[in-house]
């Protein structure tokens, strides 16, 4: 379905994407996972054409990007990108008839939707009446209201209760019956884990795993142990024959540095510990993004987030009515001042002459209040579909 091959990213001096290379087939669910600022949100910003990679492509069914495309595909964005003020199902109706669907088939679907996500009830409701978990599920049915083939979810279970998180795990392994391709974008392992047929993880802008899960699990699980106990394991990472240590309340995973007996292990923790349960296990996958990842050299430079820093908005002056009606009433109030200090050296010249400029002068400033106000309303608008635009 999707290939992305050798994607590179760079944005003043900061190289965001470095070769990174991935595919997405009909049929599996994909995890791009990585820490923070990664790389994995401009990665997806250039498989959605939002970016444009400086080097690389970037195919769909071997065929390069183009608007013909766009409709296969479906976007929920990490951040939110609904118009607040909207309500609730005029909002999903927009967005279907962005994807070319009319309103009739639109109500249809949005209903569906809505009524399984118990939203039915507050279909009038404006959007930011909502609560952030009903927010993020009526940007969840915009992005697949349209059956695209292709859905990439960037932290999709953000906002979402224990409840809604299970409903909505459940639809992403119905899309995948169904022979959709996903990418699920997230730095949560234990949701990747739980979905998730492959895996890549990307850190500072390169992969640095990828493949199947049960195949990286099984490459990093030849010497990870679970243990359960009662008492303070904090001394656990300060053994000298473990490599990494993920300590709980009561229970720990381990990775070990070299081979060393069980026998051996258990004679040093017993004496602080009290084991419930000891196993030799599968390592999950927050703990091999800690062995791989690791933790940040103190003496490293800052890694500066991989999404490219947002533009300033122009100026408000520097739309072309608001200028002409900002000059328009400079020139009203110099005129009206000239013509009133005249009126008291030039014979014939009287008060009413700088009484009928200064009403000028009044209704110029009054189109000028008017037309900052559109314009502001406009950059308001525009900044709002920068969020969007890629759906």
């Amino acid at each position: 379905m999707l290939k992305a091959l050798n994607l590179r990213k760079e944005f003043t001096n900061v190289i965001a994407v470095d070769n990174v290379s991935l595919e997405a087939q009909r049929g599996e669910i994909l995890g791009l996972i990585g820490p923070n600022g990664a790389g994995k949100t401009t990665t997806i910003r250039m498989i959605l054409n939002i970016l444009q990679p400086d080097s690389g492509t970037i195919s769909f069914d071997g065929k390069l990007f183009d608007e013909s495309i766009r409709n296969l595909l479906g976007y929920l964005p990490e951040e939110r990108g609904l118009y607040r003020k909207n309500k609730l199902l005029n909002t999903i109706l927009y967005f279907a008839s962005l994807k070319g669907i009319d309103t009739a088939e639109g109500k249809r679907r949005a209903y569906k939707w809505l009524e399984r996500f118990d939203l039915l009830n507050k279909y009038q409701s404006k959007i930011e009446e909502l609560s952030k978990g009903n927010q993020q599920k009526v940007q969840f049915i915009i992005s697949i209201l349209h059956d695209p083939k292709l859905v990439i979810l960037d932290e999709p279970f953000s906002g979402l209760d224990p409840v809604n998180q299970i409903l909505l795990k459940d639809i992403l392994l119905e899309l995948k019956q169904q022979e959709k391709a996903v990418i699920f974008s997230t730095h949560q392992m234990e949701q990747a884990e739980k979905l998730c047929d492959k895996i890549c993880l990307i850190n500072k802008g390169n992969v640095v795993i990828e493949g199947e899960l049960s195949e990286v699990k099984s490459r990093y699980g030849k010497n990870s142990i679970h243990i359960e106990y009662d008492g303070d394991g904090s001394f656990l990472k300060e053994l000298p024959f473990i490599q990494q240590a993920t300590v709980y309340q009561n229970y720990a995973e381990i990775v070990l540095k070299d081979s060393i007996s069980t026998k051996d292990i258990l004679s040093t923790i017993s004496n602080k510990l009290d084991v419930r349960k000891f196993e030799y296990v599968e390592p999950s996958l927050n703990s091999i993004f800690i062995q791989v990842v690791g933790v940040s050299d103190k003496n490293e430079e800052p890694v500066v987030p991989a999404t490219p820093v947002k533009q300033k908005q122009p100026s408000i002056f520097q739309n072309k009515r608001v200028k002409r009606e900002l000059i328009s009433v400079v020139i009203f109030g110099i005129v009206t001042v000239s013509v009133f200090i005249a009126s008291f050296f030039v014979k014939g010249l009287s008060l009413t002459t700088a009484g009928i400029f200064f009403i000028g002068t009044v209704a110029s400033f009054i189109k000028f209040l008017f037309a900052r106000k559109k314009a502001l309303i406009e950059m308001k608008n525009n900044e709002q579909e920068e969020n969007i635009d890629a759906r």
